[in-house]
């Protein structure tokens, strides 16, 4: 591989490594710095989040016991009523002059909240105390009355030899206030628990942990899907492990809930940074490639055109000396030579002129032009090159082509070729066809390409030879590809047996 070659293939191979290295030792530092900020911030929540655990066990404990104080005070009420009903019992059971009598009254007269109705058997009131409703005009207990004070079992008395008293009651005024106001604070217990300040998405059921009681920073709409509720419990049990809670009067409670959408978000912060500097240095290359290209084509289009002015003038005098030997008499066979050189130095010459122009492709023989390039580079080469073509030259085989470009990559292929061999060997032209394209294979016996190379020997300035620039197979492939719409590639290639490159044209 030549010194030239070294310094301009190897050197950009180097860069691209140093830049590669470097964007992705960004993407590193990027990654592990946001890391520490996510689990920072993942620390910080989850703090939160245990307080807020802490908060709803010592709330609870708040609510038990107030709910246990108001439980204290139904049992002093219902004592109460039982104190009534006997008082009211033995007031009408005693004497007229029992002592004991006067006692009785006072503790019925001290009833000053708890709404009673004493009723004999067949429902007729006889006596109320602090009720809500007229007595003037409710002389007997009718259905709704019966269920608003059947909250408790009546008290029953043997009123008078036999004759059944019932005593109804319910809860007074002021403990239905009170409980009322226990109710006002279970809810809110509910309330705070699933609208917290740590947004954690919260979900409370019953014992059966099937129903939901409450829920919070949750799409409340897809609960009712039994199979999403069992799936979604499930996955904040499997973060963290529901709260069980006992409420006073409703029983066991399960506290369900999981880390903030913030937090699940933070957890993929990273990655979503690791896409966008993925995307931004893709975006980046492809931009750069594209220019580099850009100036690469105005590189290969002004170098191209200046060639093909720079030949015109000592093609033009060459051709005014071919003329001028003719009438000294020189022997028509050397003529005839520089005649065909002369010749090849116009192709040569149009060639370089259509650089960077959109080329006309006509019909033509492949066959022949294939014939045509072969028999000029046999009489250029050495006669230890063997030259075959599996078809005969009277074939025809038609594809849109320019035969100056075409012949140019016949002739850069063949020429490498013989270069890879050194000057000794066979090289072998295959032809094949079908209903849309056309196959073009040139074989060689010579040194071969590693597998690896078979892509980088397209690239401008790859060479392996010491004088050579590294531009013929460039050149090919963007006459073949971008000006023919085919293919040029390394079919095959054996080190120290040959190589076979194939072209592919469209009918």
């Amino acid at each position: 591989m030549s010194p030239r070659h070294n310094n301009l293939y190897y050197r950009k191979k180097r860069w691209k490594l140093f830049l590669l290295f470097a964007a992705v030792l960004i993407v590193v530092a990027s990654l592990w710095y946001s890391n520490i900020l996510v689990h920072k911030i993942a620390q910080d929540e989850r703090a939160k989040i245990q307080t807020w655990a802490n908060a709803i066990n010592h709330r609870l404990t708040l609510v038990n016991s107030t709910s246990k104080f108001f439980g204290q005070i139904r049992t002093e009420e219902r004592k109460r009523v039982e104190l009534y009903a006997e008082a009211q019992k033995r007031a009408s059971q005693a004497s007229i002059d029992d002592e004991s009598l006067s006692f009785y009254y006072q503790i019925i007269e001290n009833n000053t909240s708890i709404p009673v109705i004493l009723t004999d058997e067949a429902g007729n009131i006889n006596t109320t105390r602090n009720v809500d409703f007229d007595t003037d005009k409710v002389k007997k207990m009718t259905p709704g009355l019966k269920k608003e004070y059947s909250v408790y079992p009546p008290i029953v008395f043997d009123y008078y030899q036999g004759h059944l008293n019932y005593m109804y009651y319910k809860d007074s005024k002021l403990f239905t206030e009170v409980q009322k106001v226990l109710d006002d604070i279970v809810n809110s217990f509910f309330r705070e628990v699933v609208e917290n300040s740590a947004a954690v998405p919260v979900i409370i059921t019953d014992s059966t942990r099937r129903n939901v009681i409450a829920s919070g920073n949750v799409d409340a709409e897809k609960l009712t899907d039994t199979l999403y509720l069992k799936r979604l419990t499930a996955e904040m049990a499997s973060q963290n492990d529901p709260i069980e809670i006992m409420v006073a009067d409703r029983g066991k409670n399960f506290i369900y809930y999981k880390d903030s959408y913030t937090l699940t978000q933070l957890r993929y912060l990273p990655y979503f940074l690791f896409a966008i500097i993925g995307v931004f240095l893709l975006v980046a290359y492809v931009l750069f490639s594209m220019s580099r290209r850009s100036e690469q084509n105005q590189v290969w289009v002004g170098l191209a055109k200046e060639t093909a002015h720079q030949l015109g003038t000592p093609l033009s005098s060459m051709m005014a000396w071919i003329d001028y030997l003719e009438t000294k008499g020189v022997d028509n066979e050397t003529i005839s030579e520089l005649q065909k050189d002369v010749n090849r130095l116009q192709t040569v010459t149009e060639r370089f002129s259509k650089i960077g122009s959109t080329p006309v492709l006509k019909p033509e023989n492949v066959v022949a032009l294939v014939y045509n390039a072969i028999e000029y580079l046999k009489t250029r080469t050495s006669q230890k090159v063997q030259f075959s073509i599996n078809v005969t030259d009277d074939k025809v085989i038609m594809a849109p082509l320019n035969y100056q470009l075409f012949d140019w990559v016949i002739e850069n292929l063949v020429k490498n070729a013989v270069d890879a061999m050194s000057g000794k060997g066979k090289i072998k032209i295959d032809l094949f066809e079908d209903e849309t394209s056309v196959r073009i294979d040139i074989q060689d016996t010579g040194k071969g390409i590693a597998r690896n190379m078979f892509q980088t020997i397209f690239n401008p300035g790859f060479s392996s030879k010491q004088r050579g620039w590294g531009l013929g197979l460039s050149l090919s492939r963007r006459i073949i590809s971008e000006y023919h719409r085919g293919k040029i590639f390394v079919k095959e290639s054996t080190l120290g047996k040959g190589t076979t490159f194939r072209i592919v044209l469209k009918k």
